[in-house]
């Protein structure tokens, strides 16, 4: 499946979504970046703002293989384990890259905490939910945005569960052998 059949300009959608949801929003150009803790102090937000967004394959469980993207605060891990009991499976990692681009229409590290793609489940992270703001990256690496939280719930609609640990604490996929 081609990408722009997908998505097209996942930033130009981005804008029309939020624009036709009367959400509260800002652009934020910066040089390219696409690392949570790097692009949190180029566009000056605290990195717990950031809503990093991860791309996930999830199997097994009688579910099948899904796809699920993964949105937590940018200076938290992932609790693979966390987000596979959440979706009743047997095992949850990155989906490849090529997978994931192919789900979102964006390189690595542009994914923005929305799913265009009816194929692409969206599950948060949420501490993420405390912050009043989020910033994240807007489908390209040189474009972000600030967001209220409270219009990115009302038109992102994702699930809410614990599925991270603060990046001092290691995760149960960490400690589990």
């Amino acid at each position: 499946m081609a990408v722009d059949a997908v998505t097209g300009d996942v930033f130009e959608r981005i804008v029309a979504l939020l624009s036709e949801a009367h959400a509260t929003f800002r652009v934020i150009e910066h040089e390219a970046e696409g690392r949570s803790e790097k692009i949190s102090v180029i566009r000056g937000n605290r990195p717990e703002q950031a809503a990093k967004a991860m791309v996930l394959d999830v199997r097994g469980g009688g579910g099948g293989r899904r796809s699920v993207l993964a949105i937590l605060p940018g200076n938290r891990k992932l609790d693979f384990n966390a987000v596979a009991d959440l979706f009743e499976a047997r095992k949850c990692g990155f989906a490849s890259p090529e997978s994931a681009q192919a789900l979102t229409g964006c390189v690595m590290g542009a994914v923005p905490p929305f799913s265009l793609n009816p194929e692409l489940s969206v599950v948060v992270d949420e501490d993420l939910l405390a912050n009043a703001t989020l910033f994240f990256n807007a489908g390209r690496l040189d474009r972000s945005m600030e967001l209220a939280t409270k219009d990115w719930l009302a038109v992102a609609r994702p699930r809410v569960a614990r599925i991270s640990a603060s990046a001092q604490e290691p995760t149960k996929s960490e400690t589990t052998p």
